[in-house]
């Protein structure tokens, strides 16, 4: 499908001409040797993770740089070639301070590789639970610069691409962070392309159980709202330190489902039964309070009440005016639908008695 983006600061929809396979000629290909000199041949020491398509590796390039190699597994499957084919399609024309650059990439009849900047702080997957003992912990300005920097990511895919971009994969694995701990959003293998005001239905639904929101996964509807719902889920990962799947734990020992156990925890303030406790208590408990108050409203049942990312990134930026609005209309609806003994939007829980299985793999 033809399709271009890029960033503007002035004009936040773009619709530049149509996309020319020069989009992807302009990408380096690199030889499959360079990358095997570069990574001392995929040695086991330079391994930085594996995902579900396969290894990524650390290497150093002729002209020093440090680049990561994405190198899917050596038996290719047409699911494989579709990652592959999308990641470097989508990619190639994405520009933006919060979005994963791709460098390059490497065909041979037998092996697919993408070369991407080398970003030294892994995942936010990683940092939250994967730390060295050495390292510091998040602290929470880190924290809430990351939750900012991936909102903006999200908003440039969705609202500054024409046609835009549905992630279909935000969780903390797939947040990467630079040597600054910004935010950049990555893995697009996933990726789907949609025109404005389209959905997508699917009957292949991807993703990773927990971060799935409903209605993708009871009926395969994909829009924009489905990487609102992911985005939501990262954001109690962010604030807990835990994955979704253990987050619903906590929660089913108190016997109720996840999103009324956080909704419990905001009105008897007590965040420390859900907060980090590497954070040992050093944050503003209002920002605390507000960053649970986005997420519960990001992963609500039905996407219709769910925010923009647009929107998100507002309710972060303007001092939670914005916030404010959408979390008093949201309480009204809560009672009123309690009042008349319909369900609560808040109640649908894609973590609820489900194993955490990886159906795209973290990266």
């Amino acid at each position: 499908m033809a399709f271009s983006c890029f960033l503007s600061r002035q004009n936040p929809k773009v619709h530049p001409d149509p996309y020319e396979d020069s989009d992807v000629d302009q990408l380096r290909r690199f030889s499959l040797e360079e990358l095997q000199l570069a990574t001392d041949n995929f040695s086991n020491e330079n391994i930085l993770g594996r995902g579900g398509f396969g290894m990524v590796y650390r290497g150093r390039l002729d002209d020093g740089s440090l680049v990561a190699v994405k190198r899917l597994e050596n038996q290719l499957t047409p699911c494989k070639e579709l990652h592959f084919q999308t990641t470097k399609t989508i990619q190639a024309v994405l520009v933006h301070q919060n979005i994963l650059s791709l460098r390059g990439f490497c065909t041979t009849p037998s092996e697919r590789l993408l070369v991407y900047p080398y970003l030294a702080n892994g995942s936010l997957a990683s940092c939250l639970r994967e730390r060295p003992l050495s390292q510091p912990a998040l602290d929470w300005p880190t924290r809430k610069r990351i939750a900012l920097g991936s909102a903006r990511g999200l908003v440039y895919l969705h609202d500054q691409c024409d046609p835009k971009i549905v992630h279909r994969d935000v969780k903390a694995a797939n947040i990467l962070l630079d040597e600054n701990f910004e935010a950049v959003v990555g893995d697009f293998g996933l990726a789907k392309l949609l025109h404005y005001n389209d959905t997508h239905i699917t009957t292949e639904v991807c993703g990773t159980i927990g971060h799935i929101a409903p209605e993708y996964l009871s009926s395969g509807t994909c829009s924009e709202k489905t990487d609102v719902f992911g985005y939501g889920v990262m954001l109690l990962e962010l604030i807990a330190g835990l994955r979704a799947f253990d987050l619903a734990r906590l929660a089913n020992d108190d016997d109720v489902m996840l999103l009324d156990w956080v909704k419990g925890v905001l009105r008897e303030k007590s965040l420390e039964k859900m907060v980090d406790p590497n954070l040992h208590g050093n944050y503003i408990e209002a920002e605390m309070e507000q960053l649970i108050q986005i997420a519960l409203l990001c992963t609500q049942s039905l996407p219709l009440y769910r925010p923009k990312m647009s929107e998100v990134t507002r309710m972060q930026e303007d001092g939670g005016y914005e916030l404010a609005e959408w979390w008093g209309a949201l309480q009204e609806m809560d009672t009123s639908d309690q009042d008349l003994g319909l369900p609560c939007y808040f109640i649908a829980d894609s973590t609820e008695q489900l194993p955490p299985i990886e159906l795209s793999g973290p990266r």
